[in-house]
């Protein structure tokens, strides 16, 4: 990985304590993860670094954050970060979402249309696909579930180890529990985003595995519909977690996206 330093830190939103990862100078980036929770480091999220002031929460539930037992909503996942962001007195963020993440930069980008520098969604969850399912995580075991997000298997092993840790393990299990809290019925999407998303006129990258086995590439269509000013591209070769199993990729396209300082 890049040598970059990361900087650790406990900010308090809502009332919750989120555990936050930052490095890097410029303008600011957020950068929120998968529904399998987060890596402490990333190719990606290191190669954003190195150009960007990049900012990384653990959701709320998720991973080293604290959960809130009154949480019931994605969109309340979406107000918290809002909330940090306000705390961090960072404005006009980048936000990048990735799957799960994706849902929730969706909806912070309808909350504040105009605090937003530019959208970039990858395999968002958030809108019901119009062919096919968003993969069901509770008809297969957690390490299944978080194996379907590759094309790569052995990109998969490479990121988690053929035998992933224990610790891994019990990440993985209070992840989906907390995606049940949050986001069951309907199952991991909301019948008013597509709605709402007509408000947000910041430009809008939509990035979708080729095979991605999570969430259909049918419900691409509908997002790109849905937003103002926005355009597709299309990763060959990778499944749901672009941002694991093609890394450098992803990376090239969000900062030609987003530009340099």
């Amino acid at each position: 990985m890049a040598d970059v330093d990361w900087a650790v830190s406990t900010v308090e939103a809502a009332g919750t304590k989120l555990h936050v990862m930052r490095a890097g100078r410029g303008r600011p980036v957020l950068v929120l993860h998968h529904e399998t929770g987060t890596l402490d480091r990333s190719p990606f999220y290191d190669a954003l670094a190195a150009k960007y002031d990049v900012l990384v929460p653990h959701h709320p539930g998720y991973s080293k954050s604290q959960r809130p037992e009154w949480m019931r909503s994605v969109r309340d996942v979406a107000v918290m970060h809002r909330g940090l962001l306000a705390e961090l007195g960072i404005e006009k963020a980048a936000l990048i979402g990735l799957g799960f993440g994706g849902w929730i930069a969706a909806e912070m980008a309808t909350m504040a249309p105009g605090d937003v520098s530019q959208l970039v969604l990858v395999g968002p969850m958030g809108i019901k696909p119009p062919a096919g399912d968003i993969f069901d995580q509770a008809i297969v075991s957690y390490i299944d579930y978080a194996r379907a997000g590759f094309d790569d298997q052995k990109a998969f092993d490479k990121v988690y180890g053929v035998a992933p840790s224990t610790d891994q393990l019990e990440a993985w299990d209070i992840a989906r529990e907390m995606c049940f809290r949050i986001a069951w019925k309907p199952y991991m999407y909301s019948q008013t985003l597509p709605h709402l998303l007509r408000s947000v006129r910041a430009p809008s990258l939509i990035v979708w595995g080729d095979d991605d086995k999570v969430v259909p590439q049918s419900a691409a269509k509908r997002y790109v519909e849905a937003l103002p000013n926005a355009k597709l591209q299309i990763v060959k070769s990778c499944g749901h977690c672009v941002d694991m199993e093609q890394p450098e990729a992803l990376a090239k396209l969000v900062t030609d996206f987003i530009g340099r300082e």
